[in-house]
């Protein structure tokens, strides 16, 4: 657990994320996209950071959640061929570095498969690795594993559903 906690990003004792099938759509403020892509994850490190991030970002004004979700995977990640599905509606409440009030708020998980990217990237990214196994050094250790952690019981379920449906 102690890697978790190095960067010292998040307040770590008052943070709670939980998880929802949907809530109201105004209440939608960020996108996190969990991504693959040949098998391997796809993780962001940002320009002003030594941490590891998925995807993702604030929602603009008048824009579709799910377009906040495809806008940030292309920024960040360069991708420029991609299938993106919702996952789920998590809310992280605390404070942290982009949550000063401590207040709930809302965001959509998302998973996207990555068949290409472009050759240069134009964000706050300064690179993105493809990786077989998930980082240690979490921008938000928090927030990031209990989404990772979500999503790998999500696919679980669906693959286990699949065999029973093939059975």
């Amino acid at each position: 657990m102690k890697s978790l906690w190095q960067n010292g990003k998040e307040k770590s004792d008052m943070l709670e994320v939980k998880f929802y099938d949907t809530v109201d759509d105004s209440l939608l403020k960020f996108a996190v996209i969990i991504s693959q892509s040949n098998g391997k994850w796809v993780f962001c490190k940002h320009k002003e950071r030594d941490t590891y991030e998925a995807p993702g970002g604030h929602r603009e004004v008048g824009e579709d959640i799910l377009e906040t979700a495809k806008r940030e995977l292309q920024e960040e990640t360069g991708a420029i061929q991609f299938d993106i599905n919702p996952i789920c509606v998590y809310s992280v409440t605390g404070k942290n570095s982009v949550n000063e009030t401590g207040e709930e708020t809302f965001g959509l998980l998302c998973f996207a498969e990555i068949t290409e990217f472009a050759g240069k990237l134009e964000s706050e990214m300064k690179k993105v690795e493809l990786m077989d196994e998930l980082p240690q050094n979490w921008t938000y250790p928090l927030i990031q594993s209990k989404l990772i952690e979500k999503y790998l019981q999500i696919e679980t379920q669906s693959y286990s559903q699949i065999q029973l449906a093939a059975k």
